[in-house]
Parts: C-alpha cells; sequence; structure tokens
C-alpha cells in the first residue's frame, strides 16, 4: 500500500515539468551563478587609479612595488585630470585615487624627520576593497622607516648583525592550514545551495496534500481501510526519493563541473539521507498544519530563505554577530551545512559528524510524530 502511493505520486511529479525545474534548474542556476561571480570576484584584480606628481626613479619603484605586493592594477592618469577623478568618486562612479605629491623622492632620502602626505580618495562605501590596498601602503611606509633607522645605526658605528638584532621583528606569523582541504567559494555555494533547496520540496509537498484535499481525493480516504500511518509514509518515501536523487545530482554537479572534492562519500551519502529525511519530515509536519496554500508558502519561504541566511548556507556562520551565531544552532540547515564542511573541509567521517546526524534526525521524528497527531484534523477538514 504504501509503495502504491509513493508509486501514483512519481508517476504525478513526472508529468509536471516545473517539479524539475524547481528542484533540479533552479539549484544548478544557483549554484553556477553564485559560484561564477564570487569565484570571478575572488581571482580578479581591482584597477586603481593613481597620479604621479613626482616623476622620479623612486616614486616609480614604490608604485610597482605597491601593485606587485598588493595585486591591484594600478593605472596612470595625468594630473590635469584630477579633478575629474576625484569628481567620479564624488558620484559613486570611482572607487580610488592614490596622489604621488612633488618631492616624494626628496622626501624619502632626505628623511628629516617630515614626512611627506600620500593622498588616497575613496569612495565612503568602498573601505572593504580598498583596506588591503591601504595595508599594503602602511607596510611600506614601515619598511621605509626601518630602511632609514638601519641608515643612521650605520652611520653610529653599529655592526650588520646589531642593526640587524634592533630591527628584528619581535614574532613572526607562521601560517597552519588545518583543514583537509582549502576553503573556496565552491565548498560554500555547492553545499550551501543543495542545502537550501532540499526543503524547496515542502512546496511540491503543500500543493499534493493541499490538492488532494481540496479534489476530495483525501475525504475518499477516510472510507478506505488505509491508515494514516501508512498513507503519510507512502506520501513521505515519494518525496524523500525525489530529494535524494536532487542532493546527488547537485553534488554531482558540483564535482564534476567544480572539482568539488567530496571526502568519505560514505559519509556523504549518510547525511544526505538524513537530510531528505529531514526536509520530508518538516514538508509533512508543514502539510498536515496549515489551513491555506497561502500560509504553507509563506511558512516554507521563513523556514527556507530564513533558514538560509541563519544556517550559514550563503556565507559562513562565523561572519554574523555572536547572538545570531547561537541562534543558527537551532536550525537544521546550521547542522546539515557544518556536516557538509566538516567532511569536504576538515576530512572528517562518519563518526565525526555524529551530532549533526542525530540533530536532523530529531527533527525528522517531531515532524512525523506532528503529522500523525494532526493528520485526523486534516481528515476532517477534508472536503466530501
Amino acid at each position: 500500500m504504501i509503495l502504491n502511493i509513493a508509486k501514483k505520486e512519481w508517476k504525478l511529479l513526472l508529468k509536471e515539468k516545473g517539479t524539475f525545474f524547481w528542484l533540479l534548474g533552479m539549484p544548478i542556476m544557483f549554484i553556477v551563478l553564485f559560484g561564477s561571480v564570487f569565484g570571478i570576484a575572488s581571482s580578479s584584480s581591482v584597477t586603481l587609479p593613481y597620479i604621479d606628481m613626482d616623476h622620479t626613479p623612486t616614486s616609480q619603484s614604490f608604485l610597482k612595488t605597491v601593485g606587485d605586493k598588493s595585486g591591484y592594477k594600478l593605472e596612470a592618469h595625468q594630473s590635469e585630470g584630477m579633478q575629474d577623478q576625484i569628481d567620479k568618486i564624488r558620484d559613486g562612479k570611482g572607487t580610488a585615487l592614490l596622489i604621488i605629491p612633488q618631492g616624494f623622492e626628496q622626501s624619502v632620502k632626505k628623511g628629516d624627520g617630515n614626512p611627506i602626505s600620500l593622498e588616497l580618495y575613496r569612495e565612503a562605501t568602498s573601505d572593504s576593497v580598498i583596506a588591503p590596498f591601504r595595508a599594503v601602503l602602511e607596510n611600506l611606509a614601515n619598511g621605509y622607516r626601518e630602511t632609514k633607522i638601519n641608515n643612521a645605526l650605520a652611520e653610529s658605528g653599529q655592526t650588520k648583525e646589531a642593526r640587524e638584532q634592533v630591527l628584528a621583528a619581535p614574532f613572526t606569523i607562521k601560517d597552519r592550514m588545518e583543514n583537509g582541504s582549502g576553503y573556496n567559494v565552491i565548498t560554500q555555494v555547492v553545499p550551501g545551495y543543495t542545502v537550501m533547496f532540499v526543503f524547496f520540496v515542502i512546496i511540491s509537498m503543500l500543493k499534493r496534500f493541499l490538492g488532494d484535499k481540496e479534489s476530495g481525493m483525501t475525504a475518499r480516504l477516510r472510507s478506505t481501510r488505509m491508515s494514516p500511518m501508512s498513507y503519510l509514509l507512502g506520501m513521505w518515501l515519494s518525496y524523500l526519493v525525489i530529494t535524494l536523487i536532487q542532493c546527488t545530482v547537485l553534488l554531482t554537479f558540483g564535482h564534476l563541473v567544480y572539482d568539488l572534492q567530496l571526502g568519505d562519500l560514505f559519509a556523504i551519502c549518510v547525511l544526505v539521507f538524513m537530510l531528505a529525511v529531514c526536509g520530508t519530515g518538516i514538508g509533512l509536519a508543514i502539510s498536515m498544519l496549515v489551513r491555506s496554500d497561502n500560509q504553507g508558502m509563506a511558512f516554507t519561504q521563513l523556514l527556507t530563505m530564513g533558514g538560509a541566511v541563519l544556517g550559514g548556507l550563503w556565507f559562513p556562520v562565523d561572519l554574523m554577530p555572536k547572538t545570531i551565531q547561537t541562534i543558527s544552532h537551532f536550525t537544521p540547515q546550521y547542522w546539515a551545512q557544518k556536516a557538509f564542511q566538516d567532511i569536504m573541509l576538515r576530512g572528517v567521517h562518519i563518526s565525526g559528524i555524529v551530532n549533526s546526524l542525530l540533530v536532523l534526525a530529531i527533527i525528522a521524528a517531531l515532524g512525523l510524530i506532528v503529522a500523525l497527531v494532526r493528520y485526523k484534523r486534516f481528515l476532517r477538514t477534508a472536503l466530501g
């Protein structure tokens, strides 16, 4: 009986072309769009105009060093166009402008304690773009200061070893990456949108349950010997399989197209299964709780979109305020995304994602219990 109900749902879903667009086409489009946009943004260089009023070998060497160390593409402009560049920044059409004033070489070589000022014009909203560039300028200024100190010590008769000891940094930084593989935008986007669109299956479940109720199909079930458990399990099984196929397609797409490293495949399979159980379990509960399609869509949008933001599907949870990070622990999306990244980035196996699996299982069980409790009321409200 359960399998017959599931087969009936599969046949209906195959006839609805829009279902495949929402469950497969749309998430693939999102993965391609955001993967490409953020991938290009992270690898492309920012062009930053400059005006060199000094025109000396020292200023040219300085600008070359800035470009090499910062990764920015520096674009030369004439001093006559300085006001035009500033106007562009003021109008929001430009990002920044670096001015090397006349006398730069003389100030660097003379070093009389009266430093010359470089001018960095910037647009008010470009802090995140300009901050790395400003940091490079400050590091170079420190480098020139150290050179000045070194020359002064040399003139005072200090040996090379003594000068190096004085100028030695009090600490050094050793960058040690502990993840099994490096983090990149794909390890955020592919599992993130896979998790997000799993919960969109709730929309299809809502339409089917409410459609059956309005058409009288649900009312006719009251005259049969079918138990509530059989009906719910049959409907649940059909969408569970659909969700499993959805996750498999999206993760395979990420692996083949973007070379996403999946990690332990057994752990991935168990996680995908539990995620599908959780998503469809919540779908059963919402389908039994809501009274109309509009109400159901509102709940679903709140769950999918709100959960995507709070659960760290669009950007890492670590970037959020502490309070939001705490709230995120109450969303299934957080635990699913955490488990995916534990497997893909940190190289953990099934034993390392037990907590995430347990949370997803509890939420799925609660969803099924709510659906069973509300099923009789759902039948009473059906049209006969």
